[in-house]
């Protein structure tokens, strides 16, 4: 009989038991980890297209998402995955499309209804623990912390704009769960009190607008009143809709509306215009000020004394299409096939494109957070960006931020804050769930009867 040393006997039974647990659980993550086939599949049908285009770009916020938070990180680059220290920077505008995107995931069964119902509270019980200036976030947030990250020396305190992105997704997941299960209640109860919140009269600065950014060191230094018009249309809608820290009208008219010298009559490319794009001159913005305002309010039939919702960004959308077509600074790939300019990265750092600062770059969410105002024109460029350009504007979490055929310039970077839009507008067209969400809320009904808004019928 062999001796053996009962020593050795007990850690070679420990190293096997260890290699089975290795194996079991990289067998675990590889069934598991987020790996999308990248191939590119040029028969598929327009609604087989679209599908994939938001299902791949809602995984931003999902298999991309901040591990600690659940929330949407404020970028992710492929070839330097986080950089400058980014790796658990939580953008709160990012956060709030996210949490519609997810929305959007359960509703089309991207993930389990259990799954979905885990993150978003996961995400709001970090919401609530982070930093909060009178009910309203900062810009970014440390996703492992839950406290403020600068975002300048000045910005680190309160951001309503940032805020009332969350605001609007908050609202929206209330209005889903507010009549499930118990687990799914207690869910709308918490988005319900985060809402409730926000005091937005506190950001009037005593006076007849709101204000930006408000700091417990710097006060009110950053000084920027919120004119429109531009991307903050919601930050005065859902000001008007609280019902514990609302503001009067007069917010609205004497502030964002300018004692109504918003309103202005040009035309741009042969489409007309009732508002005043500040600073652009009888020209339109960034086509993002026709995509964040609008992810839960519904400008279907929005009107008010100053414009047609539906009309002015339907108008803004066709404007920048038909600028890139006539294409007058000859940039190289401009056309019916690839247009679409917004705020994203640039060959010159990071840029509010449109048609007063065109650097001959294409921002993928401009033309496809478009979609239900030009359905046509916008799968136009998603067939062509995923069929033609292919791998290198198409990656895990679909279309990369921007690119420039003119700079052979093609990095491989996401910025949440862009990506968000693409998955709730896809929705929007496809289903309209996050604009017949918002708009059956009954404070959002509130505050859109109290600014003197007409807005459409909703579905019985």
């Amino acid at each position: 009989m062999l001796k053996t040393d009962p020593k050795k006997i007990t850690y070679l039974l420990i190293a096997i038991l260890c290699s089975f647990l290795f194996v079991g659980a990289c067998t675990k993550n590889k069934n598991t980890a987020y790996s999308p086939d990248l191939s590119i599949k040029k028969n598929l049908s327009d609604i087989e297209l679209l599908d994939l285009v938001q299902k791949q770009t809602f995984q931003y916020f999902w298999d991309g998402a901040e591990p600690t938070s659940g929330a949407g990180r404020e970028r992710f680059h492929v070839d330097n995955v986080y950089p400058e220290n980014d790796k658990n920077t939580v953008a709160t505008g990012a956060t709030g499309f996210g949490l519609m995107a997810i929305l959007s995931g359960i509703d089309r069964g991207y993930v389990t209804k259990n799954d979905g119902l885990d993150r978003l509270n996961k995400i709001l019980d970090f919401l609530t623990k982070a930093d909060r200036f009178h009910g309203a976030w900062p810009h970014w947030i440390n996703g492992e912390t839950a406290k403020v990250r600068p975002f300048g020396q000045k910005d680190n305190g309160g951001d309503l704009v940032e805020t009332s992105f969350v605001a609007q997704a908050l609202i929206c997941i209330n209005e889903y769960y507010k009549n499930g299960t118990e687990p799914e209640k207690a869910l709308a109860k918490k988005a319900d009190e985060l809402w409730k919140g926000i005091d937005f009269n506190w950001y009037r600065n005593g006076q007849n607008v709101l204000y930006w950014h408000w700091s417990p060191e710097y006060k009110w230094e950053m000084n920027f009143p919120v004119k429109g018009y531009n991307e903050c249309l919601i930050m005065y809608v859902m000001a008007a809709s609280s019902p514990t820290h609302g503001v009067p009208a007069e917010v609205y008219h004497e502030g964002w509306a300018r004692n109504g010298e918003i309103k202005t009559n040009f035309k741009f490319y042969g489409h007309s215009f009732s508002l005043d794009y500040q600073g652009q001159k009888n020209s339109v913005g960034p086509l993002f000020w026709a995509h964040y305002s609008y992810l839960g309010l519904n400008p279907k039939g929005l009107k008010d004394r100053y414009a047609d919702y539906w009309e002015n960004n339907v108008n803004q959308t066709l404007a920048i299409h038909d600028y890139c077509v006539a294409n007058p600074k000859k940039f190289k790939g401009y056309g019916e096939n690839n247009w679409g300019l917004t705020a994203s990265y640039s060959v010159k750092g990071y840029a509010a494109h449109n048609p007063q600062e065109d650097f001959g770059v294409i921002s993928p969410t401009a033309a496809i957070s478009s979609i239900p105002y030009t359905p046509k024109e916008s799968m136009k460029v998603i067939r062509h960006l995923y069929e033609n350009l292919g791998d290198k504007v198409w990656g895990k979490y679909g279309f990369y931020d921007a690119f420039s055929e003119q700079d052979n310039w093609y990095p491989k970077r996401y910025l949440g804050i862009d990506q968000g839009p693409i998955v709730v507008m896809i929705e929007n067209y496809r289903s309209g769930l996050l604009w017949e969400l918002f708009m059956r809320n009954k404070d959002v009904q509130s505050g859109l009867n109290k600014l003197g808004f007409d807005y459409p019928a909703l579905k019985k």
